[in-house]
């Protein structure tokens, strides 16, 4: 498996543009500088009314493909 560990600061107002579709994909710098792209759809979770904000872990299986997202505390 392997982790990605990022921060998100996305407000309410940019993230309504996920929320409807019209933005599918997150870009996010991770920690180590690498750049990770996943599903919008895995944010619904952790919206709140100021938007998304905070670091997040993303696990992904051997392929590539999402396992989970998480917050970290």
């Amino acid at each position: 498996m392997r982790r990605y560990i990022f921060h998100l600061h996305i407000s309410s107002e940019a993230y309504l543009d996920y929320y409807r579709g019209t933005i599918r994909h997150v870009l996010a710098r991770c920690a180590n500088g690498q750049t990770v792209q996943f599903p919008a759809s895995l944010l619904q979770g952790f919206v709140t009314t100021e938007g998304i904000h905070g670091a997040f872990v993303l696990t992904c299986d051997e392929n590539n493909k999402c396992v989970s997202l998480q917050r970290q505390p």
